[in-house]
């Protein structure tokens, strides 16, 4: 039960602010004056053996002096140019004891209203999804950064959500014209800054309000959980188990577009030969006549029943690539869309806008706020479901930038553009539990996979194998715990194949993530690699029902599915800062090698006893760190911690991972 908070020290008008907040034990807030102009919020965090106290948050940075104020059940502030701050606080005492702070502003519309952040010395997690996924996020760099989903920075999932490694989260309400500026204004600062200019509308817009929660609570794990229950939300179901099982085997990244009947069933007959499992075969680009048709090129698919079922006889079930486009040519479905007012218009009136597959021409979006363009939509992939035999679907695209700019949407105008991609993710989503989408803002309940955007082929950090990892902790941590990982290898955008190391090294990255996706192959390579890939998918499947009960953990609770290695001892200062590990669930450590020729790697383990490789007789008591864990490209650096009364696995997980057999033997 949340108990409102009467604000102590009762302001008169034009005096100085200094109002102390009601706050759980071990915590004291005060809220005053700035010197600099607006107001501060003060932190002191008491513990038996020590103080610390610290500069939470700076209100209206640039809002001046304090004009006049008072409280009551909240505190109310005017400053200059008709702008008002509302505060208010709660304290809470179940299931955590904690703090939650309510700050509202209200101003006119040209107004610019900027509060700040102070990130301290703690780590930072959430924030958007970025091409170079640095993690944790307090060293990212963002000016003035519009918080949308968008395809610049591959922006394609993005919470308004700022989560401290001392038990303090931000969350921001989805209305704010929001931007981001952090380490800009102020090295080690986060800025949230309400704005009303583009993406948002200037036409439209008539006023100016920034809303938003501080939660504090007495360790980052109590602080996400509290996020998850009131502002985040948790996932109302998960993926097919199938999917999660075996591998997803797609045309994409060996062969892009260049695909047809003959290709597809020699490479579904590869995969046979080779001996691997599948969970379904994904037909990717291009198969439609034309962009945004929805009808099969009879030159590369005489007979796509035929192709289906032909797959469907092998033992695959069989998916396909859609979007949300239709390019300007592609006839009559542009001039009939246009007509019956299904797609997205700017506020010039025009449908014109571009996305990756132009081919010279332009494109239009279809507009998901619309409900007869959402059916239209939907009746025309039902069509290809019922037609062809297609199991299910993979959704690309749908971050609000692929839509004219500045789109006129049929939703809550405080919700645009971000509604684009919401309404979008939520339409396709009822097509069932084998859809995967790309693109997310504040759709955490849906029971679907959200791919990580397409990867590059590198071991660095431009958006190469490390950030498979941590763009699995961003999502996790942002409330999107039904993680599909982007194809093993990445998409050979630039300089073709990956290296048979790189192959390795990332389908071990990904062994204890959610599902596998291929599409360069193992046998493109040696017999070695070959052997090695059929292991890790097998030790991927050995372990699937540990992803599912995490799933099933996260249906209940919204924990999530493979959180950070602090998630486990959420007080470890080492553990905090750790990038380069996961967990499944709460009793899995991967700790995979990412970094080029390396046979080597420090592996952190937090509290707790550990089975290194699964193995009883090696055993390693938490926390501590271990220097120079030898890890040459047969071995993928596991641990599993020690079942106790309290641990979500079963009793049976360390059995059954030394019964399949220690990694480091596979050739011995």
């Amino acid at each position: 039960m949340l108990t409102l908070v009467v604000l102590a020290a009762m302001v008169a008008c034009a005096a100085a602010v200094t109002v102390d907040l009601d706050s759980q034990d071990g915590v004291s807030l005060r809220v005053q004056e700035n010197t600099a102009g607006g107001l501060s919020i003060i932190m002191q965090r008491n513990t038996s053996t020590t103080t610390t106290s610290s500069h939470l948050m700076w209100l209206g940075r640039y809002a001046g002096a304090v004009g006049s104020s008072s409280s009551g059940e909240e505190l109310v502030v005017h400053f200059a140019g008709n702008q008002t701050l509302h505060l208010s606080s709660r304290v809470i005492h179940e299931p955590k004891s904690g703090t939650v702070i309510s700050v509202a502003w209200k101003a006119p519309v040209a107004a610019r209203l900027v509060d700040c952040l102070s990130l301290g010395s703690n780590n930072w997690y959430g924030g958007p999804q970025q091409k170079r996924q640095y993690w944790p996020i307090e060293n990212l760099v963002l000016a003035q950064y519009s918080y949308v989903t968008k395809e610049a920075d591959n922006c394609a999932v993005v919470e308004p959500y700022w989560l401290g490694s001392d038990g303090t989260y931000v969350f921001v309400d989805s209305k704010v014209p929001l931007f981001v500026d952090q380490n800009v204004i102020e090295k080690k600062t986060t800025c949230f800054i309400a704005e009303v200019k583009a993406p948002y509308s200037v036409k439209r817009r008539d006023r100016l309000e920034m809303t938003y929660v501080i939660g504090i609570f007495d360790n980052v794990r109590e602080a996400h959980e509290h996020a998850v229950a009131t502002v985040l939300g948790k996932p109302t179901g998960y993926p097919d188990e199938r999917m999660i099982k075996s591998p997803i085997w797609s045309t994409w990244a060996r062969y892009k577009s260049a695909i047809n009947h003959d290709v597809v069933l020699q490479f579904a007959d590869d995969i046979i030969r080779y001996n691997f499992t599948n969970s379904q075969f994904e037909i990717d680009d291009l198969w439609e006549i034309c962009y945004g048709s929805l009808t099969v090129d009879e030159n590369r698919f005489p007979n796509m029943s035929d192709t289906v079922n032909t797959l469907k006889s092998k033992g695959f079930r069989v998916t396909m690539w859609m979007h949300p486009f239709i390019n300007k040519g592609c006839e009559p479905w542009y001039t009939d869309a246009l007509n019956d007012n299904y797609l997205v218009l700017s506020e010039e009136g025009s449908e014109v806008t571009s996305w990756w597959n132009n081919n010279g021409t332009t494109s239009a979006h279809v507009d998901f706020t619309k409900p007869a363009a959402r059916q239209w939509y939907h009746d025309r992939v039902q069509y290809i479901h019922d037609t062809y035999g297609i199991d299910s679907f993979k959704f690309d695209a749908g971050e609000t930038s692929w839509s004219p700019q500045i789109p006129v949407l049929q939703s809550d105008l405080d919700e645009q553009p971000s509604s684009i991609t919401t309404e979008y993710v939520k339409s396709v989503a009822k097509f069932g539990p084998m859809v995967e989408v790309r693109s997310a803002y504040r759709s955490q309940e849906l029971p679907i996979f959200v791919r990580m955007i397409d990867k590059d082929t590198f071991f660095n950090f431009e958006n190469g194998l490390p950030t498979l990892i941590t763009t699995l902790l961003q999502m996790n941590m942002n409330g999107y715990t039904l993680v599909l990982p982007d194809m093993i290898g990445g998409n050979g955008y630039n300089d073709g194949r990956p290296s048979k190391e790189l192959f390795i090294r990332w389908l071990q990255a990904n062994v204890f993530m959610p599902s596998l996706q291929f599409s360069y192959v193992p046998w493109d390579y040696d017999n070695e690699t070959v052997q090695l890939s059929r292991e890790l998918v097998a030790l991927h499947e050995q372990y699937a029902g540990e992803v599912v009960r995490a799933f099933q953990r996260s249906v209940a609770e919204g924990a999530p599915v493979n959180p950070p290695i602090w998630w486990v001892d959420p007080t470890n200062t080492d553990a905090h800062a750790i990038w380069d590990e996961f967990l499944l669930g709460e009793d899995i450590l991967a700790a995979p090698v990412v970094t080029e020729g390396a046979t080597s790697r420090d592996i952190y383990l937090p509290a707790g006893r550990w089975l290194e490789l699964g193995d009883p007789e090696l055993v390693r008591e938490g926390p501590v760190w271990i220097r120079n864990y030898p890890a040459p490209l047969n071995v993928l650096p596991y641990f599993i911690r020690e079942p106790s009364p309290s641990s979500a696995t079963t009793p049976c997980v360390a059995g059954m991972l030394l019964l399949f057999g220690l990694i480091t033997n596979i050739f011995n």
